[in-house]
């Protein structure tokens, strides 16, 4: 069976970046890469369809609305993805483990794989001390509430198309990755987590490079973890 396999890379401002993103990307194993043009005011835009990637714009700040954005672009599509691959567009991922990800997808049947950082290697520096500690509280939350043991929020994740409608994504920020782990473990989609390597960014992170960026996505990580849990919040 051939799996129509889609690529969405969000990016805000990552001219320097993008191109290698989308050039390390295994093109026999990927039907289009979509990157979400998220309110750049540098050439991103440019440079991602110079590469060959389709360029989606989205003027509304935020991680998950650019990600939404793309899902709507691929909603539209005549032949819609069988998995969709998430990658951050400022080249810390590296785009040509994406086979490790999506190999236990199509071997074992599997909903969901997260690019784990924490059982990889990274590269020194490529993780600030209070993303690895956020990591860590989040996952150990999902883990005691849900009874989902994870390891990361990493950004590199493959996800089925039918788990994706199923769960029905509506973070607009930086939910965007907790959103999506704790609606799998309440919608008891099938997963599992595979090691992936993380280098420096080339860049300034917009979350955390910054004091404000880090609270805010501390925050909103930790609110997601509750909301689902001890409110009546419909899921899907």
């Amino acid at each position: 069976m051939t799996y129509q396999i889609d690529v969405i890379i969000p990016a805000f401002n990552e001219e320097q970046a993008i191109a290698n993103v989308i050039g390390d990307i295994p093109k026999s194993l990927v039907r289009e890469v979509v990157v979400c043009n998220n309110a750049s005011t540098d050439n991103t835009a440019a440079v991602a369809s110079a590469c060959g990637a389709t360029v989606v714009d989205e003027p509304r700040a935020g991680y998950g609305q650019a990600c939404l954005a793309g899902l709507s672009y691929l909603r539209a599509k005549e032949v819609q993805p069988d998995i969709v691959v998430f990658l951050d567009g400022d080249y810390s991922d590296y785009p040509e483990e994406m086979e490790n990800l999506i190999n236990p997808m199509i071997k074992d049947s599997l909903d969901l794989v997260i690019g784990s950082r924490a059982s990889g290697q990274s590269q020194q520096g490529a993780m600030m001390p209070q993303q690895v500690f956020g990591n860590w509280l989040a996952t150990k939350l999902i883990s005691m509430i849900y009874g989902y043991k994870f390891t990361d929020l990493g950004p590199f994740r493959a996800i089925t198309w039918q788990a994706l409608n199923r769960i029905n994504m509506v973070d607009t920020n930086y939910g965007w990755t907790v959103e999506m782990q704790v609606k799998a473990a309440k919608h008891k989609l099938t997963y599992t987590e595979v090691p992936v390597t993380y280098r420096v960014r080339i860049g300034t992170s917009k979350v955390s490079g910054t004091i404000k960026g880090t609270i805010m996505a501390g925050y909103k990580i930790l609110w997601t973890i509750a909301k689902y849990a001890f409110t009546n919040t419909k899921v899907a």
